[in-house]
């Protein structure tokens, strides 16, 4: 999607009601989030040893932003995500079953195409939870993202009380439907826009299922093939109404056990990466069994605030086109 805003688009909020409503928003959500899922917040790293294995490569091609640490003798890189480094953390920090935390996740995604939805700057909260192997299905997957959900209509509820202005609406309700069940009611479009079909539709909607091969032979999306489990996990989206797009806020899922996880590394020839300490723990059955997800805190301001780009609720780098576009249309890009 190229960068664009709509005819007549301005917000209704000026720039330090929009920061007011930033803080508001992040406050509000993550209390309702660690009471909803039970979490805790806890310090994260901004960087990981770079052969640690930790780092997620999200769709499998992105690069990380890497340098170097003469003192230490020891190359890092900026994590993309924290999903494997939180199930590791859980494990470390001698967290119990039902109990997980979350976290401020600040990372670069230096491959980014920037768009009005996309930034090399990535902030979201991340989050964990301890489950019981018997829970890994897809009755928790649902009742979690259910939660989730319902926080985050509580969150808009608190908003439009401070701005009545704000006229975003969201569905009490979430549509489930599966990568596979989505492919075969839109068999001729790309998956992009499958997701736009369905989402347009019922507004809310959570698709599972993300990162294995479908009927066609191609992967709804792609992802990581060592911390999701493929038919347990599933991504979030909304329809944005002022874009007039399916706007993506949470990708999340039950993580892997040893047995999907030797399956997606061979399926996505990996199998190399069996030997890092992570992928290990994971064989030998020594970390937890857990759930988890990244929420994008930008992108959900986006969304509850009804702005046309994400540049209006967070400071990052943009190209000439975007800034000089922004500028024609008399919007702030921070």
């Amino acid at each position: 999607m190229k960068t664009y805003f709509p005819i007549d688009y301005k917000s209704d909020m000026t720039l330090y009601e929009t920061q007011e409503a930033i803080s508001l928003i992040k406050k509000t959500f993550q209390k309702h989030l660690s009471d909803a899922l039970h979490l805790k917040r806890v310090s994260a790293p901004l960087f990981v040893e770079s052969d640690s294995g930790l780092n997620d490569d999200l769709n499998g091609v992105e690069r990380a932003v890497s340098f170097d640490i003469p003192y230490a003798h020891k190359d890092a890189s900026v994590v993309h995500s924290l999903a494997k480094w939180k199930r590791m953390a859980l494990y470390n920090y001698d967290f119990y079953m039902g109990k997980g935390l979350y976290t401020d996740m600040n990372a670069i995604r230096r491959d980014e195409t920037l768009d009005n939805l996309h930034s090399i700057y990535v902030d979201q909260w991340d989050w964990e939870k301890i489950i019981d192997k018997k829970d890994r299905n897809l009755e928790t997957l649902k009742k979690t993202i259910n939660n989730i959900h319902k926080c985050i209509l509580a969150t808009l509820a608190t908003l439009k009380i401070k701005y009545p202005s704000i006229k975003v609406y969201l569905p009490e309700n979430l549509y489930f439907i599966t990568s596979q069940e989505l492919l075969d009611m839109y068999p001729d479009l790309s998956s992009k826009e499958r997701e736009y079909e369905i989402t347009k539709e019922h507004k809310a909607v959570f698709i599972i299922g993300i990162g294995d091969k479908l009927s066609n032979g191609q992967a709804h999306d792609g992802r990581a093939p060592d911390y999701d489990d493929w038919k347990l996990n599933g991504d979030l989206i909304y329809y944005h109404e002022v874009l007039d797009c399916a706007l993506e806020i949470s990708s999340m899922g039950i993580r892997v056990d040893a047995d999907s996880l030797v399956y997606q590394l061979e399926t996505s020839n990996h199998t190399d990466r069996m030997h890092y300490r992570y992928h290990q723990m994971i064989l030998n059955n020594e970390l937890p069994f857990t759930i988890g997800g990244g929420i994008g805190q930008s992108r959900l301001c986006m969304l509850l605030m009804g702005k046309a780009h994400i540049g209006e609720v967070q400071s990052s780098l943009w190209d000439e086109y975007t800034l000089k576009l922004a500028k024609e249309n008399g919007i702030i890009i921070l």
